[in-house]
């Protein structure tokens, strides 16, 4: 889905900064310029040179009325305006395209990171150049929905652990901070919603990346939340498979294609035993089943080689 956003203000100053905040705000009206104070108030004092894009992805409340009053307050900042809602996703993924500075930060406008610290996830990317993405990582969950949020996150992240072949301590984390250059490649593949998160994650990672975590404070939300349990969750697993997939499709496909065909060979044998030279239909299509996976994920993997990315 295309969005059509609109610049407002800009930086005062014209040199090009060398870090750009992207802050997504949707209905964030009681809280966005506590939020820009702090961001603001960090960076000022960190040393960087920065540019803090405020996105509106076109609130229904005041949200966009309260940035343009604080406008004069914060030259650093640019407002951006969207016509039409496109999600977290599409906001962070416009906002990495159109950043100015080489390192581009993503942080939430909902009180619930500590976005005073994001000149430390700065500073590990300027002092070690081998380091391409630094994620905050939440060492307590304050979401709603907690009873099933936990468990589920932590199902989705060892899945995602699994298929990735190394740890991740927070898969969605919102706060983080990338090098653009390195992100580029991999935008177009962002979704537009929460899941935006996850799949930087896994593109960093899939492609030996470097990642490293810092342990963050995660508070409670301020407003309503816009996470859906049912449908994010869903979203979230479909998308860890999605990246896999798209990388390094046989880490999904050939474990399965692999034990239907050993299962289809053991029950081969024991009907062998059991009933000479007739094997049942079940047997066939387990044995089958096993050997076109196989061949789908062999498929699947020339084609990634093939794609020259």
């Amino acid at each position: 889905m295309s969005v059509t956003e609109t610049p407002e203000t800009g930086p005062a100053v014209d040199a090009k900064p060398y870090v750009t905040i992207v802050l997504p705000c949707y209905n964030e009206q009681d809280h966005v310029i506590a939020e820009v104070e702090r961001i603001c108030g960090a960076m000022d004092g960190s040393g960087y040179t920065y540019e803090l894009m405020a996105v509106d992805d076109h609130s229904t409340d005041g949200t966009l009325d309260r940035l343009r009053e604080a406008a004069p307050r914060f030259p650093n900042m640019r407002i951006v305006a969207f016509h039409r809602n496109g999600g977290s996703g599409t906001v962070r993924r416009i906002g990495t395209q159109d950043a100015r500075g080489e390192i581009v930060v993503w942080t939430d406008a909902d009180m619930t990171y500590p976005n005073d610290r994001i000149p430390e996830l700065v500073q590990i990317l300027e002092k070690d150049p081998t380091v391409d993405q630094v994620v905050g990582a939440r060492t307590s969950e304050q979401g709603s929905h907690k009873f099933l949020r936990v468990p589920a996150k932590w199902f989705i992240r060892k899945v995602a652990e699994r298929l990735a072949g190394q740890e991740i301590p927070d898969l969605n984390s919102g706060l983080r901070a990338f090098r653009r250059s390195v992100s580029l490649p991999y935008l177009r593949l962002l979704p537009p919603g929460f899941s935006c998160v996850t799949t930087i994650t896994l593109a960093f990672l899939s492609n030996q990346h470097d990642v490293q975590y810092m342990p963050i404070e995660y508070s409670k939300r301020a407003g309503k939340s816009k996470f859906s349990f049912i449908s994010d969750a869903y979203r979230y697993i479909l998308q860890v498979l999605r990246m896999v997939m798209y990388f390094n499709p046989l880490k999904v496909l050939m474990p399965p294609a692999i034990w239907l065909v050993v299962i289809g060979l053991v029950k081969g044998v024991v009907d062998m035993f059991r009933h000479p030279f007739y094997f049942p239909a079940s047997t066939v299509m387990v044995f089958l089943s096993g050997l076109i996976i196989g061949s789908l994920a062999l498929l699947a993997d020339l084609i990634v080689r093939s794609r020259g990315e």
